[in-house]
């Protein structure tokens, strides 16, 4: 494994003098290392080896034996990990996937998060920011408290959010519609939150790759952005929840197929309706999910990118266990297409989901 030094420092933007060595992750660790990581894994009473494995989930590189690169809060971190498992929160078989998740997820937040703090550092001050003799430590001593309160304000609503999803979901009481149960008898794996009968759907620019080749990087960040805040916005106001983002493309997830086909009609329609992106196109299908780790899999999945791959330019196509779960609803047209072969499913039917000619398109609330 290659070795890079973690306490290297930060290239400031031009015109800035840079901080001393080390001096702006001093800052953000909130102490300066002392330990090694062989007195990290003795302070938290956890065996090295599983310290090291921790230590690569969690995405960091490697340090040799006499490096003092940790703090205190590095040993507090590794017997919270060991706590959880104690817990029964976490099991010992899924210590290495949660971790590994978790720094999945944040690497990319804290990468985005140091690209806007250099540009920050590169703008002229004005009302509202530092002052501007102050220096980059300066700076980044004033927002990080409430950077880091912000992210915690939004993590708790979030769990907040997807605790209410579950109560409320297919089968509970007060749900207006209605899904399958899993099998009885399906216990989820360890980590995971087991098997769930859910619609799935991938919306992606058409045209994307073509698009690219003629946009400046700013243009090109316009309308990712755009793309982005408009998907974003539609699966929020349908009660959809974001999967994930893949460049052009979006992967979403509702408890219910007329949900999703609501979302993905306004996202089509919307679309079309903004002229700084190209045509969208959806495709849905609905069954059996495994949730693993804030992802998903399953056929279903599959279905639904194979699905969108074959789909024309503003159009919704879904499989025919979506198609059965809107039968007999009267705002949506279902139209049965001929089989195609695609990876993993040598006849795929596809249905194309239009809104009803005779009514409006349900508006997404």
């Amino acid at each position: 494994m290659n070795h890079r030094d973690p306490g290297a420092a930060t290239e400031a933007p031009p015109g800035l003098p840079a901080p001393p060595a080390g001096a702006l992750r001093d800052l953000v660790l909130g102490a300066t290392p002392r330990w090694t990581r062989g007195d990290v894994a003795e302070r938290a009473g956890v065996g090295l080896e599983r310290a090291e494995r921790i230590w690569r989930a969690l995405g960091f590189p490697a340090v040799e034996d006499a490096e003092r690169v940790f703090t205190d809060a590095d040993v507090e971190a590794l017997r919270a990990v060991a706590g959880l498992i104690e817990a029964g929160l976490v099991t010992s078989e899924s210590e290495t996937m949660v971790v590994r998740a978790v720094g999945y997820h944040l690497s990319r937040l804290a990468e985005w998060q140091i690209d806007v703090f250099l540009g920050w550092l590169g703008r002229a001050p004005g009302p509202g920011t530092a002052r501007g003799d102050d220096g980059p430590l300066e700076r980044a001593a004033e927002l990080l408290p409430e950077l880091e309160a912000l992210q915690a304000y939004v993590w708790r609503r979030h769990l907040a959010a997807y605790a209410e999803r579950i109560r409320t979901a297919p089968g509970r009481a007060g749900e207006e519609d209605s899904a399958p149960a899993p099998p009885a008898g399906a216990a989820p794996l360890p980590g995971e939150a087991g098997l769930r009968h859910s619609a799935v759907g991938f919306t992606d620019m058409v045209g994307y790759t073509r698009l690219t080749r003629g946009l400046e990087g700013a243009e090109l960040g316009r309308m990712i952005d755009s793309f982005e805040s408009l998907t974003g916005d539609v699966i929020a106001e349908g009660r959809g929840r974001v999967v994930k983002t893949i460049g052009d493309e979006v992967f979403f997830v509702c408890e219910s197929a007329s949900r999703a086909a609501d979302i993905a009609l306004e996202l089509t329609a919307r679309a079309q309706e903004a002229p700084e992106l190209p045509r969208v196109r959806t495709g849905l299908a609905y069954g059996e999910v495994l949730a693993r780790y804030g992802d998903l899999y399953g056929t279903a999945v599959n279905a639904a990118a194979r699905l969108t791959a074959v789909a024309r330019p503003g159009t919704v196509l879904v499989d025919t266990a979506f198609s059965g779960e809107l039968a007999g609803r009267p705002e949506y047209e279902l139209k049965g297409l001929r089989p195609v072969s695609v990876r993993g499913f040598p006849r795929l039917r596809p249905v194309l989901l239009r809104p009803a000619r005779e009514g409006r398109r349900r508006a997404v609330r």
